[in-house]
């Protein structure tokens, strides 16, 4: 393979984040073709993140370029015939880079941007990278399984552990709303991780609800659950699904904590779980909403998310705006207002706009899939 990839005079573009299933699905593909392939971490290059959605007008990931041809995501790499294949495959081999070939980075600035953040954000990252590091070293090589008992016995992990003792000392009450966005969403992401190393996934609907209800951090002196910090911190204190009543009670010292509204965005930042995942995994507090607007479009770019079909004149949605449809305004109405408004420039959003516009249009939703992701 190194001998091909030597005599190459192209390459392949590969922008990925990492922890991404799909994106290590698309480098065991890549990997198969001796081509050389540059993997650029928009994760650690969040500086390029711009360039790749003015190129390819997308903001999932991975994107994928034989020199020039920008091919898609990973479905769209899987699904190519064979004799198309081969031809981007010899187009790398035989013709040189060209002058207007997919960015690459020059130096990172994640790091020194990492230095801004105050000690609360800052540590919420770190504890989302490094769950994130683990996460992607235990993945199957074809992405779509993690080896969770592997990576409970990973040394690393019990560093991970030792290091999440540290956020009972986080002085919550100085936060700004952005530094709160950012650390509990990190936070959460890691902590539902934490809770799938230490008990295994939940199976069923009842095992669930335990889980979000029981998987806890010490922050700041007080406890809060999975459960606590969706409803209770991000939703501005509001019942979550199959509760009775809000996290917090009038008395509770938690309730200072809590942001004044629900922000809907948050329901795209939350855990990893959606078809393409957002090429943003942990959040800091500096563009902390356009980073969730990013995740918000990439999350309704993928049809795990959002169907339009226009001779039905029907809209299929993901259950998270079923579940949470008060966060997006409440009615089917507003719901597809808030849609339109939060999707990228693409054919699904005309789409969506002439069914709009047709009038009475019908609002379903998509089956949600509970299974897990790990190795049996």
């Amino acid at each position: 393979m190194g001998e091909f990839s030597s005599r190459a005079l192209g390459r392949v573009t590969v922008y990925s984040i990492q922890g991404c299933p799909h994106c290590v699905q698309a480098k065991a593909t890549l990997g198969r073709l001796e081509v050389p392939v540059c993997d650029v971490d928009l994760g650690r290059h969040p500086e390029l993140r711009a360039a790749v959605k003015e190129l390819t007008g997308r903001s999932s990931v991975p994107q994928i370029f034989f020199n020039n041809v920008h091919v898609g995501g990973n479905d769209d790499l899987q699904k190519l015939a064979p004799e198309e294949l081969q031809r981007l495959v010899s187009l790398v081999k035989e013709e040189p880079l060209p002058a207007d070939a997919p960015p690459v980075p020059e130096k990172s600035q994640s790091e020194e941007a990492a230095g801004e953040t105050d000690g609360a954000a800052e540590l919420s990252l770190l504890l989302r990278e490094m769950i994130l590091k683990l996460f992607s070293e235990h993945l199957s090589a074809d992405g779509k399984s993690v080896d969770y008992k592997g990576m409970s016995s990973n040394p690393a992990f019990e560093r991970y552990s030792e290091l999440a003792i540290q956020l009972q000392r986080v002085e919550l009450l100085s936060l700004s709303r952005e530094e709160k966005l950012a650390f509990f969403i990190n936070t959460y992401n890691a902590l539902v991780i934490h809770g799938f190393l230490r008990l295994g996934p939940p199976t069923n609907m009842w095992s669930r609800y335990r889980f979000f209800n029981y998987v806890s951090y010490l922050i700041g002196g007080e406890v809060f659950t999975l459960q606590d910090i969706e409803n209770g911190v991000l939703r501005g204190n509001k019942k979550g699904l199959a509760q009775f009543r809000r996290p917090f009670s009038n008395t509770d010292p938690r309730l200072q904590v809590a942001l004044p509204n629900a922000e809907p965005l948050i329901h795209f930042a939350l855990n990893c779980g959606a078809k393409g995942c957002p090429p943003i995994k942990t959040y800091s507090p500096q563009d902390i909403d356009s980073q969730l607007r990013i995740a918000a479009e990439a999350f309704l770019e993928n049809d795990d998310g959002c169907t339009v079909d226009s001779v039905k004149k029907e809209v299929r949605l993901s259950q998270i705006f079923k579940w949470y449809k008060a966060d997006f305004g409440g009615t089917d109405e507003n719901l597809l207002k808030w849609v339109l408004e939060h999707m990228g420039d693409s054919p699904k959003k005309t789409s969506l706009q002439g069914v709009m516009s047709a009038g009475k249009t019908k609002v379903t939703f998509l089956p949600y899939d509970w299974s897990s992701n790990g190795t049996h």
